[in-house]
């Protein structure tokens, strides 16, 4: 029997340890355990930040950076590519940023979590809480969109590409914890979610890439 390929080893190794960690946060916010017992305190400490301007700041950020704009970005970049003949990048950034959505409106379902009280929210929510869906897509979404543009740049336009990103993710998860609609282990989940359908998603767009080749090589051949 013949091995593996190695990134097919790696790939499987990445997308389980995502899965478990996913799993454990999804767990600990559902019982008010673990990083959970954080959740409180979090919660209050940004309550006392609390500022009239700094709320209107916060409250674009987290339109800008909501689930329906994310599913945009996605659908808009996804016929661009698909328009220029570049199917599997089209695919995998549509079937990305679908799959995101899908998985955690299921898990909001069945989780049944109650959003921190109401008195304490700056905005209207009404759906479950966990895992936070914002957090969520803007992990699979621009993780995405980081992977499709990872070839075309150089070493220093790759770390601040990185960079962007993980301050982008990292402020419209805050966003929510300010406006008292999330509890902090609803973030943290919604980001190893997101996380670990991403990573299944790269696989899976690294196999239709190498299944391309083979059929172009053997047609070549």
């Amino acid at each position: 029997m013949s091995r593996p390929p190695p990134a097919a080893v790696l790939a499987a190794a990445v997308i389980g340890a995502l899965v478990v960690a996913a799993v454990f946060l999804l767990y600990a916010g559902e019982t008010g355990t673990g990083p959970a017992d954080a959740d409180p305190a979090v919660l209050t400490g940004f309550l006392d930040v609390r500022a009239a301007g700094l709320t209107t700041v916060v409250v674009a950020l987290t339109t800008i950076g909501s689930t329906a704009a994310m599913a945009v970005v996605a659908a808009a970049v996804s016929l661009a590519l698909w328009l220029r003949r570049m199917r599997v990048d089209a695919l995998f950034l549509a079937a990305t940023a679908a799959g995101a959505s899908i998985v955690f409106r299921l898990l909001k379902s069945v989780l049944d979590r109650p959003r921190p009280p109401e008195v304490d929210r700056l905005v209207n929510e009404t759906n479950e809480s966990l895992p936070s869906g914002h957090a969520t897509m803007s992990v699979a979404v621009l993780g995405a969109l980081l992977v499709l543009v990872w070839g075309w740049c150089g070493v220093r336009a790759r770390a601040w590409l990185v960079a962007a990103v993980v301050v982008w993710v990292g402020a419209v998860g805050a966003s929510r914890l300010y406006l008292g609609v999330h509890w902090f282990s609803d973030v943290l989940a919604g980001w190893l979610v997101g996380a670990a359908w991403l990573a299944v998603c790269v696989a899976g767009r690294a196999w239709a890439q190498r299944r391309a080749a083979e059929h172009h090589a053997a047609a070549d051949g």
